[in-house]
């Protein structure tokens, strides 16, 4: 690889990336939740004024959406602890900001995908109870994007370079 071959200097602007990676991260990873939770709660909602007695059974797409804010937090935690003043490079920032977009973009497609999914899952769930497994099953494949998210951030918050101080 070419990366030993590179040096990289140690600049003020560094940890601004890395710190946008922690916000990101964290800010995109909980609008996917949100969105999640209150799209899958409106269905809920509509579906339990009929059919009372299945909300609890339902309110799975909830706590799925809730998860993709957990990956946002796991990623910011990880990627705060490793952003400092003196020995972070830029390429560190640059990989800390990169990490924090995977997890958090990745989180909000996926609160999104749960958001519709569980909204329109549970009022057909509320008509035709077979069809709970599947919307089960869409429901897996919909969290299955943010925990791809969450693997390749944690892959590239460990990826570091050392670099050189600055010389005044």
């Amino acid at each position: 690889m070419l990366a030993p071959l590179l040096e990289f200097t140690c600049t003020s602007s560094a940890p601004f990336f890395g710190f946008m990676g922690v916000a990101s991260a964290l800010v995109f990873a909980n609008l996917g939740a949100a969105y999640g939770t209150a799209k899958s709660g409106v269905g809920i909602m509509s579906m339990g004024v009929m059919h009372h007695e299945a909300v609890m059974k339902n309110i799975i797409p909830v706590v799925m959406a809730g998860v993709l804010g957990i990956y946002g937090l796991i990623v910011a935690v990880i990627l705060i602890q490793a952003v400092s003043g003196d020995t972070y490079s830029d390429y560190n920032g640059y990989a800390h900001l990169a990490s924090g977009l995977a997890c958090g973009l990745s989180g909000l497609a996926a609160g999104m995908a749960i958001g519709i999914v569980g909204d329109a899952g549970v009022r057909a769930n509320a008509q035709q109870e077979k069809l709970f497994v599947g919307m089960i099953l869409i429901l897996i494949f919909a969290e299955a994007l943010g925990l791809y998210g969450l693997i390749v951030a944690l892959i590239l918050s460990q990826s570091t370079q050392t670099c050189k101080a600055p010389t005044s």
